[in-house]
């Protein structure tokens, strides 16, 4: 069993930074020899940072996570509000984020963030695809 690891990634409130997190989570996998899991995980970063971005003001962030058979990803933003997910959305070109996230990630959730505010949504993506 390969030793857990975990890198945050600390971002300004700025679209690009979403290309950036995506290249970065790219050089991270390929480093850690998991190529399946480039292409389903920089789709969901980039779901879940561009909400981020988008829907707040403050600085957001990127964190990952290998531990056992299991990867994890998350967003940070500095907004409490819980994210939903909207069937409607599905039809539109924005909206859609969490629906991509539910229908791709082996699993996913939310939690508010005690002391610095804001919220946490994470999926989880299996290492052995």
């Amino acid at each position: 069993m390969p030793m857990p690891w975990e890198y945050t990634l600390y971002i300004p409130n700025d679209p690009r930074s979403v290309r950036i997190s995506r290249r970065t989570l790219r050089d991270i996998l390929t480093t850690h020899d998991l190529p399946a899991l480039i292409e389903p995980a920089e789709l969901l970063a980039a779901e879940l940072l561009s909400n981020a971005v988008r829907h707040t003001k403050g600085p957001a962030a990127l964190k990952i996570r290998r531990s056992g058979p299991s990867f994890r990803l998350g967003a940070w933003d500095t907004d409490s509000t819980p994210p939903t997910t909207s069937p409607a959305a599905l039809c539109d070109e924005h909206g859609r984020g969490l629906n991509i996230v539910d229908a791709y990630a082996d699993d996913w959730g939310w939690f508010k963030v005690n002391g610095s505010g804001g919220k946490y949504v994470w999926c989880e993506l299996s290492c052995d695809r």
